[in-house]
């Protein structure tokens, strides 16, 4: 399965989701001057605050919840589904309830990006 691969900018908080990585060595995407880092997701959610996307199959789809803040200064931007031949995104409503809904893919991931918490991640079984 393809890995979602997004790098991001230690200085100014820019994020990329990268299509195709340069494969050269000492190379990179950069931001402000300096190579982004990549993040890692994260699957084991151990605060108040709730990030790992959990899943419900419901026929042939997946239904995605977040059960976390929409606030202003706290939310999830976006929730995303990754697998083999499928990347498929679905932005985010402050102030409305973390969902999307999916085609169910056996083996692919699904990712939810908090703004301030960054990356995280459950695998469709």
């Amino acid at each position: 399965m393809k890995e979602l691969v997004i790098k991001k900018c230690q200085k100014c908080g820019a994020s990329v989701i990268v299509l195709e990585d340069c494969k050269c060595e000492n190379c990179g995407i950069k931001c402000c001057g300096e190579v982004m880092q990549q993040e890692r997701a994260n699957t084991v959610d151990a605060s108040i605050e709730k990030h790992k996307p959990q899943i419900e199959v419901v026929g042939a789809y997946i239904v995605v919840t977040v059960p976390h803040v929409m606030d202003e200064d706290h939310f999830i931007e976006w929730v995303s589904l990754e697998g083999e031949k499928v990347s498929a995104r679905k932005y985010q409503t402050l102030g409305q309830e973390v969902k999307a809904v999916f085609p169910y893919i056996k083996g692919s991931t699904v990712y939810a990006y908090c703004n301030k918490h960054g990356l995280w991640s459950t695998d469709v079984e």
